[in-house]
């Protein structure tokens, strides 16, 4: 199925725009604007895909929306159904409710509503862009309110610091600052949300301290005392009404002491106490503080946050897909209801690279919103079980995880806090029950250490029990990791041989794969995307796989974005892995669902083949590729136009000794450069001309001074290339490097006269149908499943892209239609030559007609491979690795005893 882009999805909404008269037709004609099937719309419309419990005033399909018609006041009406339990049970995504007039939506994985006249659907079309696989990057209704609060918290951090610097030089001093945070943070959050009493802690800060700021630290302490002392009668007369909090978090140690504050910093104490805080999402505003008061992370202000659909694609494949089918195949069941219940109070949830533990929130609210919706359905069904039921199952201790900043390790008990009371609050307004935060009961289950040396059994013992490890754990790669990164790989492999080219993030795909293997625990963490691709693929899948540990499901590459200010913007992938079992196994891709038999290491599916370096071609058909000339030189033999210009204006004769230069930049940009080429016996004669003797001279010095061996000898040759790879006739290019945003590498011919630059890679003598075949989409999916990645751009290479790319045997006659199809994109080029490669194959520049023409080569291409035809790369990929496997397979058994060379860096 092709993707709606986003012109094409503003042109199909704007007809539902501006209408006199609006019906139940309106879901179905907006579902089918963002590119739902026609066949599915019809179903639905039908009633054969109807889920709602009232099919006359409500439209309801699963994972997508829940739709309803009302006289009442819409808004009111949503409120009550976004939580309800036939909305939880069916994932929906967007809750719309609609009296025709005003139409009012919510979505239910950013927490955003909205409201407006339903004539002016047009105007908010982006709103619902998830529905077409577009993932929002910003929630503006949860940014503001959160990097307020961070920024005004920075602030008085800022003016504390400057107030104390001797307690900064104390050993743990820095630390006892950040504990003091976290408790300002509670009472914040506290006289907001109905733990204390409404301002009670900035009221009493104003009222009962001098305007200098010089008792406040006094105050605070006496404060901190009472709200850890369980006795009203024991507290000052003054602190008498504050509450009994317990849990640890104020109780007074050498590690929690009250700063010294100023007339600044008091004001700005009371300042961020003005805020409302019940606004405050607990698992966005953790990450930011703690780039508050991280030294060097205040300008990555939340840059790192993963956002909620981001966290969703982890836990929702992994079990709360399962959860929500189960609510709903016992619907009406108060048994299966109660069985389901306590399976759910029974799980674990362990994130060892928590941070500030913002996975572990939002799992933590989405299993009480799955409570929530079965105690509601029990009521229905039975109204004893909201009687007996006065405390959630879903227990914080449940709730695991490792992280080795101390700080945010009590910023994410905190916050575990927080998420606790807020889905207290959701129950008290569902069933009028209130269930009290404080006294704390629960300290939680966050450890101190490094994830990679920690015993991950000691921190969540894995008992047999259903137990789901999560988490975006960090990522470096292999030659830019420091030495502290390097000695935690003995502590995860021990004497098992590994790969010093390992991402980081290996660590803990291994040691989680360690966890999980041969029980019920299964994990997805969210990833870079280069674990998947090139070399790395051969390096970490093996050793998991041969655990009996399966992929699950995966999200394939999609960009990491998320409401901070200045967010990340890295390309990443989830990958969720388990004991091999006959479960369904997914792939999420552009907004697809797609079912998988297998799932490779290169998140295809296909078999679980691993592509290492060749240096022959797999396919006999395809040409021999190297690697283009690369001189060494210090830049002396190569020329710049106007330099080229100077020395032919002096010497005519020395054009016999220059020709074009081009690598990727020079080929995709049209850059004109040059390089002297010269044989040695040309060399005297060259010599006699100044300008090249004198750069000569500098080839030889430049090489001489040289650490590598190998480069000082060739001091001797100033002449030649290091490498030489170049051959007096036309030949193929292909850029090393090409943005991963184009739909094709541009590729071409250059004639003979010109040397390819090590930038790029050559086919020389190359006929035009192999053009077409690597300009296809058939080979840019293979590309892009393993390839490696420099940034977010395609990084090609013969040894692992090119030479193990699998082609069936071609005729004559096929290869005759691919040159003339290679040709008409090369006329089309042409014609456009005025515009640069990187222009023409901008994807939004493009020319129609150079679209059409690649389209005719992609269609003959799939057709070579299957007679069916392909509607996404995962199926192109699919059969790549299987032709991969089989032929593979056939060379092994013809040459036993000479093994084609595969060697994993």
């Amino acid at each position: 199925m092709a993707m709606l882009n986003l012109k094409a999805i503003e042109e199909r909404v704007s007809p539902l725009a501006g209408r006199e008269t609006y019906d139940r037709e309106f879901i179905f004609d907006l579902l089918l604007a963002y590119g739902k099937p026609q066949s599915s719309v019809t179903r639905l419309r039908n009633g054969d895909l109807n889920v709602a419990a009232d099919p006359a005033t409500e439209v309801a399909q699963k994972k997508v929306v829940y739709f309803k018609e009302t006289t009442a006041d819409p808004l009111e009406v949503l409120e009550e159904l976004k939580t309800s339990p036939d909305v939880v049970r069916f994932s929906t995504r967007f809750v719309m409710v609609t009296d025709y007039i005003e139409l009012v939506v919510t979505d239910t994985q950013t927490g955003e509503t909205i409201g407006f006249p339903i004539r002016d659907i047009d105007q908010h079309f982006t709103f619902f862009l998830p529905w077409a696989g577009m993932e929002k990057a910003q929630y503006v209704a949860e940014t503001h309110a959160d990097v307020k609060a961070a920024e005004r918290m920075g602030k008085l951090f800022d003016e504390l610091l400057q107030a104390n610097p001797d307690l900064l030089k104390q050993p743990r001093g820095r630390h006892a600052l950040n504990l003091f945070f976290t408790r300002l943070l509670f009472c914040y959050f506290a006289e907001d949300t109905g733990i204390f009493a409404e301002n009670q802690f900035t009221n009493a800060v104003g009222s009962h301290t001098l305007d200098d700021g010089s008792d406040t630290a006094a105050f605070l302490t006496d404060l901190f005392t009472a709200l850890d002392t369980a006795d009203a009668a024991d507290k000052p007369k003054h602190l008498s009404a504050f509450p009994y909090v317990n849990g640890r978090l104020f109780t007074m140690s050498t590690d929690h002491v009250v700063p010294v504050f100023t007339k600044k910093a008091r004001e700005e104490l009371i300042n961020a106490g003005k805020l409302i805080w019940r606004e405050i999402n607990p698992d966005i505003f953790g990450s930011m503080f703690q780039a508050i008061v991280t030294p060097g992370k205040r300008s990555d202000l939340g840059q790192h946050y993963t956002s909620v659909p981001n966290i969703l694609k982890t836990i929702e494949p992994l079990f709360l897909n399962t959860l929500k089918d189960e609510l709903d195949e016992g619907f009406d069941s108060v048994k299966k209801l109660e069985a389901l219940l306590e399976r759910i109070s029974a799980i674990k949830v362990f994130d060892p690279a928590c941070g500030s533990g913002n996975f572990l929130i939002i799992a933590y609210k989405e299993l009480r919103k799955v409570e929530h919706a079965i105690l509601e359905r029990l009521a229905e069904l039975d109204d004893k079980h909201l009687v007996l039921f006065a405390e959630s199952k879903i227990n914080i201790e449940n709730f695991y995880g490792i992280e080795i900043d101390d700080f945010a390790v009590e910023v994410a008990i905190l916050s575990l806090w927080i998420a606790k009371h807020q889905m207290n609050t959701e129950f008290k307004e569902k069933f009028n029950v209130s269930i009290p935060l404080i006294p704390l009961k629960e300290t939680g289950q966050i450890k101190q250490g490094n994830a990679t040396r920690a015993d991950w059994n000691e921190v969540c013992p894995n008992d047999g029990g259903e137990i789901y490890l999560i988490g975006n754990p960090p990522y470096k790669g292999g030659k830019s990791q420091g030495k502290e990164m390097k000695a935690d790989y003995p502590f995860v492999f021990g004497k098992r041989p590994h790969s010093k080219d390992l991402d980081y993030i290996a660590l803990w795909f291994v040691k989680g794969a360690d966890y999980i293997e041969g029980t019920r625990a299964e994990l997805a963490f969210v990833s870079t995307n280069s674990v998947a691709q090139g070399e790395h693929v051969g390096l970490m899948f093996p050793m998991i796989f041969a655990k009996g540990i399966e992929i699950g499901y995966a999200y394939t590459s999609f960009k990491w974005e998320n409401n901070a200010k200045r967010n990340a913007g890295v390309t990443v992938v989830v990958i969720g892995l388990r004991t091999t079992s006959s479960k369904q196994k997914y792939i999420f891709s552009d907004g697809l669902q797609i079912e998988a038999k297998n799932i490779n290491g290169y998140l295809t599916d296909a078999p679980s083949v691993f592509v290492y370096r060749r240096t022959v071609a797999l396919s006999p058909s395809l040409p021999r590729m190297t690697l283009g000339s690369m001189p060494k030189d210090g830049g002396h033999l190569l020329l710049e136009p106007r330099e080229r210009e100077e020395i032919l204006g002096a010497h005519p004769e020395a054009t016999r000794f220059i020709k074009r230069f081009a690598g990727a930049a020079e080929f995709i940009n049209d850059i004109e450069r040059y390089c002297l080429w010269i044989a040695d016996d040309e060399l005297e004669e060259a010599k006699a001309i100044p300008a090249i003797a004198k750069r000569l001279d500098a080839v030889s010095k430049w090489r001489l001074e040289s650490e590598a061996a190998t480069t000082a000898d060739y001091a001797a040759y100033p002449n030649r290339f290091k490498q030489n790879a170049y051959k007096p006739t036309e030949s193929i290019v292909v850029p090393s490097i090409s943005s991963s945003r184009r739909r094709y590498i541009p590729m071409g011919y250059l004639d003979a006269g010109v040397v390819i630059s090590s930038k790029g890679f050559a086919i020389y003598e190359a006929e035009p149908w192999t053009f077409a075949v690597l300009t296809s989409q058939m080979h840019m999916a293979w590309v892009g499943a393993v390839s490696g990645r420099m940034r977010l751009d395609f990084q090609y290479g013969a040894y692992i892209v090119y030479n193990n790319f699998p082609v069936p045997p071609l005729s004559d006659a096929v290869k005759e239609k691919l040159t003339v199809a290679a040709l008409r994109v090369l006329d089309v080029r042409e014609y456009h030559c005025e515009r640069t490669l990187a222009e023409l194959y901008d994807p939004d520049k493009m020319p129609e007609d150079l679209r059409v023409a690649h389209a005719e080569i992609d269609a003959l291409v799939d057709s070579i491979y299957s007679r069916r035809g392909y509607e996404t790369d995962e199926q192109r990929l699919s059969d790549l690795f299987a032709m991969y496997e089989e032929m593979t397979n056939a060379e092994a058994a013809k040459a036993p005893a000479k093994k084609t060379r595969r060697t994993a860096k």
